[in-house]
């Protein structure tokens, strides 16, 4: 299985990013897949995710904000950031999220992507 997130970098606060993880070994099609970050010295987190079906559910801290996407004909998943905060500084990663709420997934953690909102 490999999980590869792209697409981090600086922007300023109120900017947009878009990222990208590419998704194989695995029956991508019939999953649901999810976004998660890490911020420096704190727990990863669930950021979002989208089932099979495209249904979609996100963290509070995001909602509104942040929308993900599948291409299932490029196993792919994507996550379109906008108005962006200091505070969604982290390393992004995907993964395939076991429960809801994201709290456990099914594969090891795979490259991430960092992604800095600083003035």
């Amino acid at each position: 299985v490999q999980l590869q997130a792209s697409g981090g970098g600086v922007v300023h606060p109120g900017g947009s990013l878009r990222l990208s993880c590419a998704a194989s070994g695995f029956s991508f099609r019939r999953n649901r897949m999810g976004w998660f970050r890490q911020a420096l010295g704190k727990q990863r987190e669930f950021v979002a995710a989208v089932s099979a079906d495209d249904g979609t559910n996100y963290a509070v801290s995001v909602k509104g904000r942040f929308t993900v996407s599948r291409d299932s004909a490029k196993n792919t998943v994507n996550l379109q950031m906008n108005s962006l905060k200091p505070e969604d500084t982290a390393v992004y990663y995907c993964n395939l999220p076991l429960d809801y709420s994201g709290s456990y997934v099914r594969f090891p953690w795979g490259r991430g992507t960092l992604v800095t909102v600083s003035s």
